[in-house]
């Protein structure tokens, strides 16, 4: 407790975009309702808190910690190792602490391959040839970057997690529920679920809370949906040819993207029961080729443009793919 008698909340960013933070704000009013209960002592995004003064506090004096974005280099693992000895209730907030997110498809290609793209591909101007160091002496003194790991490692593979909140980012109204329940926890009126649950999403899928018919029509090309001459707006998606990731995605978003005619993605996870994301969906897709023949078939999966974006654009760094590489491991 704080001096006010406020339970402590605290919320952190490491390889993320900042759209998490945007999500809390779009709770709009409700944001009231954090203030008037807790006491907010870190949120380097939102106020002017420093490492040190996380260092200060006592040992799990923070009751609640929304910790969003992938661990990807030593400063990142510093503070989640930091919080989470200082926190009592750890969330992992976010599809890229939960899984890893678009900064987790990094692993694909090496520190190397990245540092190149960024710093001396097109659309870089970098004349002098600068590449990152972990230090650098300049004329205040020397300066420290963090170092950048070999691969991005999502929050529970660096530490203990007791929650995880999917979305990209999490929805306004899931945040709002799960905000309503800590407090009603807090007033004696409501129990915190099995440590390890996944809060503030629908517990079947995307396809269960689309509006759209579904035909059970077989295709013979999956097509980008800019390509698509008129998109129906009544029928199911995948069944006029769009790659839909909503029969592997967690429900929870009410089905926003299929409702105004963009497919779903996946930011919101695996569906309960999806061991590995891509296997799942996978399975979804072959399902729906009109086809028996091999070379057939091969045609109809080249027409997926960008297959490891498709089935594993959120939760690569949390997929069994992650066991048949040594390095994806951490160790």
């Amino acid at each position: 407790m704080s001096t006010n008698g406020k339970p402590k909340f605290s919320m952190y960013w490491a390889a993320s975009c900042g759209g998490c933070e945007i999500s809390v704000l779009n709770i709009h009013e409700k944001i009231l309702e954090v203030d008037a209960n807790f006491e907010v002592v870190f949120w380097p995004v939102a106020m002017d808190s420093k490492y040190k003064d996380l260092e200060a506090m006592e040992d799990n004096s923070i009751l609640l910690t929304l910790f969003n974005g992938g661990i990807r280099n030593d400063e990142n693992e510093e503070i989640a190792r930091l919080l989470r000895k200082k926190t009592q209730i750890m969330v992992a907030f976010g599809s890229c602490a939960t899984e890893g997110g678009i900064p987790g498809l990094g692993n694909l290609g090496t520190m190397k391959s990245i540092f190149d793209t960024a710093y001396f591909g097109v659309s870089t101007e970098n004349p002098e040839q600068i590449y990152p160091k972990t230090s650098f002496e300049s004329q205040f003194g020397q300066l420290h970057l963090p170092k950048m790991y070999p691969v991005l490692r999502t929050l529970d593979q660096v530490v203990p997690v007791d929650y995880f909140m999917p979305g990209c980012p999490p929805e306004p109204h899931q945040i709002g529920a799960v905000i309503d329940l800590v407090i009603q926890v807090l007033n004696g009126k409501a129990e915190l679920p099995p440590k390890g649950s996944v809060i503030g999403a629908g517990t079947s899928t995307v396809c269960d809370e689309c509006k759209r018919t579904r035909t059970e029509k077989k295709i013979k090309k999956f097509m980008r949906i800019q390509d698509v001459e008129r998109i129906d707006p009544e029928i199911c998606l995948f069944d006029q040819g769009i790659p839909c990731n909503g029969p592997a995605t967690s429900s929870g978003c009410d089905a926003r993207c299929p409702a105004v005619g963009a497919q779903c993605i996946g930011c919101y996870g695996p569906a309960g029961g999806v061991i590995d994301y891509g296997a799942r969906l996978m399975s979804a897709f072959a399902s729906v080729i009109d086809s028996n023949d091999p070379d057939e078939i091969e045609s109809i999966l080249e027409s997926i443009p960008d297959p490891a974006g498709q089935f594993y654009r959120f939760n690569l760094a949390k997929s069994l793919l992650r066991s048949s590489k040594y390095a994806w491991k951490g160790e």
